[in-house]
């Protein structure tokens, strides 16, 4: 076991669903993270909380043993405000549209993407790998979430002004100049002047 491995934390949620059962017509998910998998997707995503998280999916087969997965995430996370530090809640609403592909296809559809990419053409995402013949939902809407958290979250009142300090005389460019020059030498009253 490599050392990524055993330091990665485990998928928080997990729905997984055998491709070989998704039926002709398409199949039709609706999930929702329990109490337990919501304190881990906030453990994993370094939030406050998850208050909830939902997601709805529609699953079709495609040619060539791939699937077209769409739908929606949705999520009331717990931050905390990068200005002022109180705690605040967030709404996630994120959609969904990816294509899952069997492992040996994976490299060819790349392919046709970078092609694309070189092209005039939209760009399609490249698909994802189905492993062991499932496709897991309950991880593909936390990476969803995760992608859809904003990292630098304020309340939305909340206004970063920076102290200012009343600027003192003597720091001015030339007080190290002024500091350097040297008084002018009084005369002495016992000599007379131009001798």
């Amino acid at each position: 076991m490599s050392k990524d491995a055993m330091t990665r934390k485990p998928d928080p949620w997990r729905v997984p669903v055998a491709v070989a059962q998704i039926p002709d017509a398409g199949l039709h998910r609706d999930i929702e993270a329990d109490a337990t998998t919501r304190g881990a997707m906030a453990d994993v995503a370094d939030l406050r909380e998850v208050l909830f998280a939902s997601a709805s999916f529609d699953v079709m087969p495609g040619s060539g043993g791939r699937f077209h997965v769409t739908g929606h995430v949705k999520a009331r996370i717990g931050q905390t405000c990068v200005v002022t530090l109180e705690p605040i809640e967030n709404d996630i609403d994120a959609p969904i549209d990816l294509t899952f592909a069997p492992p040996d296809q994976i490299r060819d559809l790349a392919d046709l993407v970078d092609e694309a990419a070189e092209s005039d053409e939209e760009i399609p995402d490249p698909p994802e790998p189905i492993v062991g013949g499932i496709i897991d939902l309950g991880r593909l809407a936390t990476d969803v979430l995760l992608l859809a958290i904003d990292p630098y979250p304020r309340k939305p009142d909340a206004v970063f002004a920076p102290v200012v300090e009343a600027a003192d005389p003597r720091d001015h460019p030339f007080a190290a100049l002024k500091a350097l020059k040297v008084a002018p030498k009084k005369s002495d009253p016992k000599k007379p002047r131009g001798k």
